[in-house]
């Protein structure tokens, strides 16, 4: 394998929504190339790019792939990513380390729902795009309605670089007016012809070349000099404005190809090759304090760790990009975040499910390492002498949880396996939760969540089913009421004796003391799950010694963990310890403890109990025509309008959705919409539920308990 410097390095991400035939595209790309000699196919699984037996099994990418290629001695890193949003983690991290990316946009459909989602990513990262209108030979391509929708979605920023001829069944041809000439391809795809524009498309052509020469001109004072000297660019000028606009983000241009048939792809790559700039001139990359980073293959080694897998019969794999310096074997590295330092062993570029060794890699690549010590996705080596730390990816938030159901005698093993796969996938999120009392595994949607339990059944042979996480309720009450309970137990020797009357009563911020109490102690607690606990000593004449009031607290505190209506946690309660009664002999730490709970269960049932449910904000993104039936769903969840906005073609709605609504949302969502409709949704606070569902929730609590 070559050996390429920083100068020579091109990386780029492929970016689409499903089935816009990105995989397809990298695998032309690679023929073209001459990395394989033979095209595979999606449909028969034996593409380079979807190499993993569970997307040959469902003919989609599910897993980010890296190919190298090698095109007129330039070493382009083409990163192959999923399009379904339930991989949408799979994807920010190559943004990040690539810099560079091709929107691939089916033609018969134009922008769709996942592609938009991926822009706004792009565009956070500050990427510079390219976009790829592919599928040019459907019977139902519609190019200029694409490139519309392009325009609407992503601003003015869109040029057309080039057009087809004709496009459908009868696409063959493709004009080009950066270089104003026609390329004709024979049948089977290939080596075009070169031919002049045909008269009934020049008029066409110039027009379209004089609003690509004033887009690259207005934005560089140099070449509008040049353009008002010579009323045109050559072609080197152009590409020196491309390389100026696209990192700008002010061009993004438009290309033509059948990926299916290798129309175009040759000249989409002559363009990486010429206008794509090299690692080190391009958008630099971000350090943990804010600060810019320019790649350079003349500081001291470092890496930033993008990706980490483990492999059966080899281990873990670590996925990174060379951000300064030359990496080679045997040099020794400092990890930021353990603070250790480690030995670089072999190293290697990922070609899909291959690895191909190589003596050094410098700033600007993208390496492969077995075994590396200690190190994870987000983890920053460097030269211990000059330490870097790079910002961190930070993952989307899950759109779906699910309750992990093990095998009796397998939940160690499963919650393990789960551990491991959370480190390999980062938007992934496993949570042994105590309060609900499962195990609990989040993600960006159903399929995100069944490649888990593909990969614990076929990986790691454990065998798991999802169920539905129960609700984390919070329970508070409504009014003041005074109650006691005397725990009295005698069994043979030393009893139990405590009497405790309490004042129970709805907290609030800057409340006064009860003005009938005397107030001799006040402790505040924040609780973990949310909410305050105050607790007042208003003990007078002894009656019950200071060493119990810690016990009556904590028996307290324990049943406010395990709520008296749900079983869940209570929250924002004044508890004041106004009387009662000890014994010299029977009165202990555990009596005043059990006399505590029950009080306080007791006056908490007569306080006018109320039930709490979490409510989230849900932002709906989704095509216009389906905006009706969204909306009379998120009503029957009991949910609340509260804006809607237009994006582009789309359009947002947003509403507040009780958490039980929710459910597998993501899913019917899809079926809603046809998978053309994306939802976030984040913590908003808690509310209470409507009667008919409190007193359900407490008698299947009651239940419980009786059961136990």
């Amino acid at each position: 394998m070559n050996v390429y410097k920083t100068d020579k390095l091109r990386n780029v991400v492929l970016l689409g929504h499903s089935g816009s035939g990105k995989t397809t595209l990298a695998e032309t790309m690679a023929f073209e190339a001459g990395s394989i000699t033979r095209r595979g196919s999606v449909s028969a699984g034996s593409t380079m790019s979807d190499y993993h037996p569970m997307e040959k099994e469902k003919e989609k990418s599910v897993f980010t792939t890296v190919l190298n290629l090698d095109w007129r001695g330039h070493k382009i890193n083409l990163i192959d990513t999923p399009g379904t949003a339930d991989f949408i983690g799979e994807v920010v991290a190559p943004l990040r380390i690539a810099r560079n990316n091709i929107f691939v946009i089916n033609a018969e459909h134009g922008v769709e729902v996942g592609t938009d989602l991926l822009w706004k990513y792009a565009r956070d990262f500050g990427t510079t795009s390219m976009i790829v209108i592919n599928k040019l030979d459907h019977p139902n391509a519609a190019f200029e309605k694409a490139v519309d929708s392009c325009k609407e979605r992503f601003g003015r920023s869109v040029v057309t670089i080039q057009f087809p001829y004709e496009e459908g069944q009868g696409f063959n041809a493709i004009i080009d007016v950066m270089k104003m000439t026609m390329y004709e391809f024979p049948e089977d795809g290939g080596k075009p012809e070169k031919l002049p524009i045909p008269e009934s498309m020049k008029a066409r052509a110039d027009l379209l070349h004089n609003e690509l020469v004033e887009a690259i001109a207005e934005n560089d004072e140099m070449l509008m000099d040049l353009y008002f000297e010579k009323g045109t660019l050559d072609e080197e000028e152009l590409i020196d404005g491309f390389r100026k606009s696209m990192r700008a983000g002010t061009i993004h241009p438009v290309f033509c190809v059948s990926a299916e048939r290798n129309m175009g792809t040759g000249r989409v790559m002559g363009f990486i090759d010429a206008a794509i700039e090299s690692p080190q001139d391009g958008v630099p990359s971000t350090l943990e304090d804010g600060s810019e980073f320019v790649i350079s293959p003349d500081k001291p080694a470092s890496a930033f760790i993008f990706k980490h897998t483990n492999e059966e019969h080899v281990g873990d794999l670590v996925y990174f990009k060379v951000t300064s310096g030359i990496l080679k074997p045997g040099i020794d590295l400092y990890n930021e975040r353990t603070n250790n330092t480690l030995r670089i062993g072999s190293l290697f570029v990922p070609q899909c499910g291959k690895r191909i060794e190589v003596p050094e890699l410098y700033a600007g690549d993208i390496g492969v390492a077995v075994k590396l010590k200690d190190c994870t996705t987000n983890d920053t080596i460097c030269d211990k002498a000059h330490p870097v730390s790079f910002r961190k990816v930070t993952y989307p938030e899950p759109t779906i949880s699910l309750a992990v159901l093990a095998d009796s005698g397998s939940e160690e093993k499963v919650g393990m396996a789960l551990n491991q796969l959370q480190r390999e996938d980062p938007a992934l999120r496993v949570d042994h939760n105590a309060e609900l009392r499962q195990l609990i595994l989040s993600g960006q949607g159903e399929e995100h969540l069944n490649k888990v339990k593909h990969v614990l059944e076929n990986q790691y042979k454990l065998h798991i089913e999802f169920g539905d996480t129960r609700i984390p309720y919070r329970e508070t009450i409504s009014k003041g009421v005074k109650t006691h309970y005397r725990h009295k137990k005698q069994s043979g020797g030393a009893g139990q004796f405590a009497d405790v009357h309490l004042y129970i009563e709805p907290w609030t911020e800057g409340m006064a003391d009860p003005p009938e109490l005397n107030v001799r102690g006040r402790d505040e607690h924040q609780l973990e799950w949310g909410g305050k606990l105050v607790f007042y000593n208003c003990i007078v004449g002894g009656v019950i010694d200071n060493r119990f009031m810690p016990a009556i607290l904590k028996g307290v505190m324990d049943k406010m963990e395990n709520g008296p209506l749900s079983g869940c946690r209570a929250r924002d309660i004044r508890v004041s310890v106004f009387d009662g009664a000890m014994h010299s002999v029977d009165s202990n730490e555990a009596a005043f403890k059990t006399a505590g709970m029950m009080a306080f269960k007791k006056g908490f049932l007569e306080a006018g109990p109320k039930l709490l449910e979490p409510v989230y904000e849900v932002d709906v993104l989704v095509p216009a025509e389906f905006m009706g039936e969204i909306m009379t769903d998120l009503s029957g969840r009991r949910g609340q309008i509260v804006g809607m906005d237009s994006e582009g073609s789309l359009q947002k709605v947003t509403a507040r959705v009780p958490l039980a609504e929710l459910g597998r949302y993501t899913t019917q969502l899809k079926s809603m919409t046809q998978g053309r409709a994306t939802h976030t949704r984040r913590f908003v606070d808690y509310a209470q539920v409507p009667r008919d569902i409190q007193d359900r929730v407490m008698k299947e609590n009651a239940e419980k308990e009786e059961d136990d």
